[in-house]
């Protein structure tokens, strides 16, 4: 599956903790040059200073992607750094679910301004790059809440569902430069994104269904790996996956 891993370069945002790290980690171990973008540069220096050890190539750019300069600076360095930008793993994502009726709406603005403007700079970014090369890949992260809708995760659900329309929309507009365009939709992983629920009640309900069900981060790097690791010939536009037992 690495043969077409090896030697690409790879941004990635969210890269800090979750999805992100076990990504940025895994394709590493599998030859892709990883560059990382997140907000805590402490733990992106750390995750570099573990892949290089391994023999790795790996470089970290403190990133809030709610921030269009800050994206771009993170594309532009995998460019100077290595020269070409071959995959955008657009990984960073909010989920504070909470009932509309809450009106927490400085949480709203944040899902949209990370869920949803965080995809769209990065694909602002990466996009004149691999234009230029006429080749490419965007990775973008919905949910399986891009697919449903259910109480609770009204706001989230939008977002998540506005990210499939971008990617469906970015896919059929990019054919004549031979960029392929992915969307994964995880269900129930355990990461941190439980974390940022604040809501009393709900989020003690949600941290724990996914203490109790939710795959590792890792599955999401195998994801990656697969859409990646496709012929160029072959774009994967769209993968759904879920833990077994998880009914919705």
């Amino acid at each position: 599956m690495s043969d077409n891993i090896k030697g690409k370069v790879l941004v990635i945002t969210g890269a800090s903790s979750g999805m992100g790290e076990a990504t940025a980690r895994d394709l590493a171990k599998k030859g892709a040059k990883v560059v990382l973008g997140a907000r805590r540069a402490d733990r992106l220096e750390s995750l570099v200073r573990e892949i290089t050890e391994a023999g790795g190539e790996a470089v970290a750019v403190a990133t809030d992607v709610t921030k269009l300069d800050d994206v771009k600076k993170l594309v532009d360095t995998a460019r100077e750094k290595f020269g070409r930008v071959d995959v955008l793993f657009n990984n960073a994502g909010l989920m504070p679910l909470s009932p509309l009726e809450s009106l927490k709406i400085e949480e709203w603005d944040q899902m949209i301004d990370v869920n949803m403007k965080g995809t769209l700079y990065g694909i602002a970014a990466a996009l004149p790059y691999m234009k230029e090369q006429k080749s490419g890949q965007i990775i973008n992260v919905s949910s399986v809440y891009g697919h449903i809708v259910v109480a609770t995760g009204a706001v989230y659900c939008a977002t998540k569902h506005a990210v499939r329309a971008i990617s469906e929309g970015l896919r059929q507009e990019v054919k004549p430069y031979n960029i392929r365009v992915t969307t994964i939709s995880p269900g129930a992983v355990d990461t941190e994104l439980t974390q940022h629920i604040t809501e009393p009640g709900v989020g003690d309900a949600v941290r724990d269904a996914v203490k109790k069900i939710g795959v590792p981060a890792s599955t999401m790097s195998d994801m990656v790996a697969f859409a990646i690791s496709q012929p160029e010939s072959v774009d994967v536009n769209e993968i759904l996956f879920r833990p077994t037992v998880q009914p919705q």
